[in-house]
């Protein structure tokens, strides 16, 4: 049976821009074999330090290597050059964080010691859970795979990688990395497929010990039934629709700014994007102003101008979808409200441009509002007061991010305490912070990544209860 061939196709262009194979049935049953062969031999030969040592190494190598994958992101995924050295540079700064709080929990300073008593020794210890599947998403594709991918080898686990056929490369130059740094052996593999079956088939095996996925919320839910049949814990990082909330008290021009930037970078195509923004009525008409003015400032263009701020999205069929949702807006009465900007009546002929858009008027009726966009639409609806703006902001089967903007920072504190997200700022967005749990509410996923708390799932408790022998 021949394997299938997976190809990469340039957002900007649409022109195929790299292939790679699949896997065969025969190497498919063979890699969590083999997984669980490299996992017992690294869980048990190796300690902390010295896996702290190799990842430390790794991240060295990568960074040597910033400029070649940061090409690759833009080439591949279509976020502009200008910004993905960041994403190169953010993901290893934030796995150096991981690696140095790792002793806390996984060291013997996160041995969890029982009630002292007489004659006893008791305590508890964390266990690597074995082999772990990560299947992760295209558009930070670095960023996400290190909130899994660190922690799981500092915990001493063995590691199965699926990237997206999007950002292919990304795995390569990883386990490459890995391995140079002294990684033994298939400790980290990987395996490029795009068949749902095949997929299937690795997340029922009883060789894979957990599973750790980002992605849609349609992904998520498919990878949960595929595992149904067995007991296995599963991460899962899903969407979101993500609200900011603009309160009558802040500099306009200043929330504008903050608020453009933090729904339409990298095209909108972020889980934790601002896509709802709810705006205070006196403050309303101002703030309109001076979005426009903000996004009149935007360049769109092709990727690798140095000079562009926004790119293509990943798909034709991306595309459509958020024009889609412009269109059901202004069908049922919302305003396209985006501003005169000579990049965005002239997009490239070819590829999967999409101009920022700013819709006004806007309302729950429309699915703007209520489904996930990953897009770079702003859509702007009028608001009476904080009591309005939460009801408004928690009407949402998603719950990962959402803001406040106010200069009243202590009302802020009290507002987002009533908001159902499991990350709420005020007067930021779209920034997740490697000491704080990234964990998302509702249908925006389950787990946690990211600060001491992201290290627990990739790790077992086992308590020890060991009595003095009678004298």
């Amino acid at each position: 049976m021949s394997v299938e061939s997976l190809t990469t196709v340039s957002p900007a262009t649409s022109r195929p821009i790299l292939s790679r194979d699949g896997i065969s049935q025969e190497d498919l049953k063979r890699l969590p074999e083999v997984a669980q062969e490299a996992f017992q031999s690294f869980s048990q030969s190796t300690t902390l330090k010295q896996r702290q040592e190799i990842v430390a190494r790794a991240l060295d190598i990568l960074e040597d290597r910033k400029d070649e994958l940061a090409w690759e992101i833009t080439e591949q995924m279509g976020r502009p050059i200008a910004y993905t050295p960041v994403e190169v540079m953010t993901a290893i700064n934030r796995s150096r964080y991981l690696n140095k709080i790792s002793d806390s929990v996984l060291g013997e300073k996160g041995i969890v010691p029982g009630e002292p008593e007489t004659g006893f020794k008791r305590y508890i210890k964390r266990k690597p859970v074995g082999v772990v599947f990560i299947l992760f998403a295209w558009n930070y594709p670095y960023l996400i795979l290190v909130n899994s991918l660190i922690p799981a080898i500092l915990a001493g686990n063995a590691v199965i990688l699926k990237p997206s056929p999007q950002t292919p490369t990304i795995v390569e130059q990883v386990t490459d990395a890995f391995e140079q740094a002294g990684l033994p052996q298939n400790v980290i593999q990987f395996l490029h497929c795009g068949s749902p079956n095949m997929l299937e088939t690795l997340i029922r095996s009883p060789l894979i010990n957990h599973i750790c996925f980002t992605g849609s919320v349609e992904g998520g839910l498919a990878v949960q039934k595929a595992a149904s049949s067995r007991i296995v814990n599963i991460g899962l990082e899903l969407g979101g629709k993500d609200p900011a909330y603009v309160r009558d008290d802040v500099d306009a021009a200043w929330a504008a700014e903050e608020i453009v930037d933090g729904a339409i970078f990298n095209s909108g195509q972020s889980c934790c994007a601002i896509e709802r923004v709810y705006v205070h009525q006196n403050i309303y008409e101002r703030f309109v102003t001076e979005v426009k003015k903000v996004l009149s400032k935007y360049r769109v263009g092709r990727p690798t101008d140095p000079e562009i701020q926004i790119g293509p999205v990943i798909s034709k069929r991306a595309r459509e979808t958020v024009l889609a949702q412009i269109e059901d807006a202004v069908g049922k009465g919302a305003k396209d409200d985006t501003p005169a900007n000579e990049t965005f009546d002239s997009l490239p002929n070819e590829g999967n441009y999409v101009k920022p858009t700013l819709l006004t008027g806007v309302t729950h009726d429309m699915i703007v509002m209520t489904e996930e966009t990953f897009g770079p639409v702003i859509p702007v609806m009028k608001v009476e007061g904080d009591e309005e703006a939460v009801q408004l902001m928690n009407d949402s089967e998603f719950g990962l991010t959402a803001s406040v903007w106010t200069k009243d920072v202590a009302r802020a504190e009290k507002l987002v305490e009533q908001v159902e997200a499991g990350t709420v700022f005020v007067n930021r967005s779209d920034y997740p912070a490697p000491d704080l749990a990234w964990t998302g509410w509702k249908n925006s996923g389950r787990g946690v990544t990211l600060s001491r708390f992201g290290f627990e799932q990739f790790v077992k408790l086992k308590s020890h209860h060991i009595k003095d022998y009678p004298k």
